[in-house]
Protein backbone atom coordinates (compact mmCIF):
# COMPACT_ATOMS: atom_id res chain seq x y z
CA UNK A 1 0.00 0.00 0.00
CA UNK A 2 2.77 2.77 0.64
CA UNK A 3 4.68 1.70 -2.10
CA UNK A 4 1.32 2.39 -3.89
CA UNK A 5 0.81 5.56 -2.37
CA UNK A 6 3.99 7.06 -2.73
CA UNK A 7 4.09 6.21 -6.38
CA UNK A 8 0.76 8.04 -7.45
CA UNK A 9 1.72 10.98 -5.14
CA UNK A 10 5.46 11.71 -6.12
CA UNK A 11 3.90 11.77 -9.90
CA UNK A 12 1.02 13.80 -9.21
CA UNK A 13 3.78 16.05 -6.93
CA UNK A 14 6.86 16.19 -9.48
CA UNK A 15 4.04 16.76 -12.39
CA UNK A 16 3.23 20.13 -10.22
CA UNK A 17 7.23 20.89 -9.53
CA UNK A 18 7.93 20.64 -13.69
CA UNK A 19 5.05 21.67 -15.26
CA UNK A 20 4.48 25.61 -14.95
CA UNK A 21 3.18 26.11 -18.60
CA UNK A 22 -0.45 27.22 -17.50
CA UNK A 23 -1.40 29.55 -14.94
CA UNK A 24 -0.80 29.11 -11.30
CA UNK A 25 -4.11 29.01 -11.02
CA UNK A 26 -5.11 26.57 -13.72
CA UNK A 27 -2.03 24.36 -12.40
CA UNK A 28 -3.48 24.32 -8.93
CA UNK A 29 -6.86 23.77 -10.12
CA UNK A 30 -5.53 20.45 -12.10
CA UNK A 31 -3.35 19.23 -9.20
CA UNK A 32 -5.84 19.60 -6.77
CA UNK A 33 -8.61 17.71 -9.11
CA UNK A 34 -6.44 14.74 -9.84
CA UNK A 35 -5.37 14.55 -6.42
CA UNK A 36 -8.64 14.44 -4.93
CA UNK A 37 -9.84 11.99 -7.25
CA UNK A 38 -6.42 9.49 -6.67
CA UNK A 39 -6.54 10.44 -3.00
CA UNK A 40 -10.05 9.45 -2.56
CA UNK A 41 -9.82 6.27 -3.64
CA UNK A 42 -6.73 5.67 -1.65
CA UNK A 43 -8.69 6.59 1.39
CA UNK A 44 -11.37 4.64 0.51
CA UNK A 45 -9.47 1.42 0.77
CA UNK A 46 -7.66 2.05 3.64
CA UNK A 47 -10.28 3.29 5.93
CA UNK A 48 -12.10 0.19 4.72
CA UNK A 49 -15.46 1.48 6.59
CA UNK A 50 -18.90 -0.64 7.75
CA UNK A 51 -21.80 1.29 5.60
CA UNK A 52 -23.19 2.74 8.79
CA UNK A 53 -20.19 4.22 9.30
CA UNK A 54 -19.68 5.62 6.08
CA UNK A 55 -21.94 8.21 4.86
CA UNK A 56 -21.30 9.85 7.97
CA UNK A 57 -17.22 9.79 7.11
CA UNK A 58 -17.93 11.07 3.42
CA UNK A 59 -20.01 13.45 4.50
CA UNK A 60 -17.07 15.13 6.96
CA UNK A 61 -14.30 13.72 4.46
CA UNK A 62 -15.93 16.24 1.61
CA UNK A 63 -15.96 19.01 4.16
CA UNK A 64 -12.09 18.56 4.95
CA UNK A 65 -11.02 18.23 1.69
CA UNK A 66 -12.95 21.39 1.04
CA UNK A 67 -10.88 23.27 3.89
CA UNK A 68 -7.81 21.09 2.89
CA UNK A 69 -7.35 22.62 -0.49
CA UNK A 70 -7.68 25.90 0.52
CA UNK A 71 -4.54 25.48 2.37
CA UNK A 72 -2.83 23.39 0.25
CA UNK A 73 -3.51 26.54 -2.78
CA UNK A 74 -1.66 29.27 -0.35
CA UNK A 75 0.88 26.43 0.14
CA UNK A 76 1.43 26.05 -3.70
CA UNK A 77 1.19 29.96 -4.60
CA UNK A 78 4.08 30.31 -1.74
CA UNK A 79 5.80 27.58 -3.81
CA UNK A 80 5.47 29.27 -7.14
CA UNK A 81 6.67 32.59 -5.50
CA UNK A 82 9.92 30.98 -3.95
CA UNK A 83 10.40 29.13 -7.49
CA UNK A 84 9.80 32.53 -9.35
CA UNK A 85 12.08 34.19 -7.16
CA UNK A 86 14.88 31.88 -4.97
CA UNK A 87 17.56 33.07 -6.82
CA UNK A 88 16.99 37.21 -5.98
CA UNK A 89 15.93 36.45 -2.37
CA UNK A 90 17.35 38.98 0.58
CA UNK A 91 16.10 39.16 3.79
CA UNK A 92 12.92 40.47 4.01
CA UNK A 93 11.68 38.22 0.97
CA UNK A 94 13.00 34.80 3.20
CA UNK A 95 11.54 36.35 6.19
CA UNK A 96 8.08 36.73 4.32
CA UNK A 97 8.27 33.75 2.28
CA UNK A 98 9.17 31.71 5.78
CA UNK A 99 6.37 33.50 8.19
CA UNK A 100 3.87 32.77 5.44
CA UNK A 101 5.05 28.76 5.32
CA UNK A 102 4.59 28.63 8.91
CA UNK A 103 1.51 29.89 8.92
CA UNK A 104 0.05 27.97 6.27
CA UNK A 105 1.75 24.74 8.51
CA UNK A 106 -0.10 25.89 11.54
CA UNK A 107 -3.45 26.06 9.53
CA UNK A 108 -2.69 22.60 8.54
CA UNK A 109 -2.42 21.49 11.90
CA UNK A 110 -5.45 23.14 13.03
CA UNK A 111 -7.69 21.44 10.41
CA UNK A 112 -5.84 18.15 11.45
CA UNK A 113 -7.21 18.58 14.73
CA UNK A 114 -10.59 19.93 13.86
CA UNK A 115 -11.71 17.54 12.02
CA UNK A 116 -9.90 14.48 14.19
CA UNK A 117 -12.52 15.57 16.87
CA UNK A 118 -15.41 15.52 13.87
CA UNK A 119 -14.26 12.11 13.06
CA UNK A 120 -14.21 10.44 16.13
CA UNK A 121 -17.47 11.55 17.18
CA UNK A 122 -18.70 10.15 13.34
CA UNK A 123 -16.74 6.67 13.77
CA UNK A 124 -14.30 5.84 16.14
CA UNK A 125 -11.25 7.15 17.56
CA UNK A 126 -9.73 4.07 15.69
CA UNK A 127 -11.41 5.39 12.29
CA UNK A 128 -10.60 9.19 13.31
CA UNK A 129 -6.52 7.78 14.10
CA UNK A 130 -6.50 5.87 10.55
CA UNK A 131 -7.66 8.77 8.96
CA UNK A 132 -5.24 10.93 10.32
CA UNK A 133 -2.33 8.53 9.70
CA UNK A 134 -3.07 8.03 6.07
CA UNK A 135 -3.70 11.67 5.59
CA UNK A 136 -0.23 12.02 7.40
CA UNK A 137 1.21 9.89 4.97
CA UNK A 138 -0.29 10.91 1.68
CA UNK A 139 0.63 14.58 2.97
CA UNK A 140 4.53 14.00 4.38
CA UNK A 141 4.58 12.13 0.49
CA UNK A 142 3.77 14.87 -1.67
CA UNK A 143 6.04 17.43 0.91
CA UNK A 144 9.12 15.64 0.29
CA UNK A 145 8.95 14.86 -3.39
CA UNK A 146 8.13 18.64 -3.86
CA UNK A 147 10.91 19.69 -1.78
CA UNK A 148 12.87 17.24 -3.35
CA UNK A 149 12.57 19.46 -6.78
CA UNK A 150 13.21 22.52 -5.08
CA UNK A 151 16.62 24.72 -5.04
CA UNK A 152 17.55 25.62 -1.23
CA UNK A 153 17.96 29.32 -0.51
CA UNK A 154 21.55 30.19 -1.98
CA UNK A 155 21.80 27.20 -4.49
CA UNK A 156 22.66 28.13 -8.07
Amino acid sequence: MKKLLLSAFILVAVGFGNSFAQTVDEEIALVQEAFGKDKKALVEDYMDLTPEKSAAFWTIYEAYEIERKEISKERMLIINEYIEEFTRIGNEEADVLATRSLKNDARQNKLYSAYYKKFKKATSAMDAAKFIQIEFYISNTIRNAIQQELPFIGEI
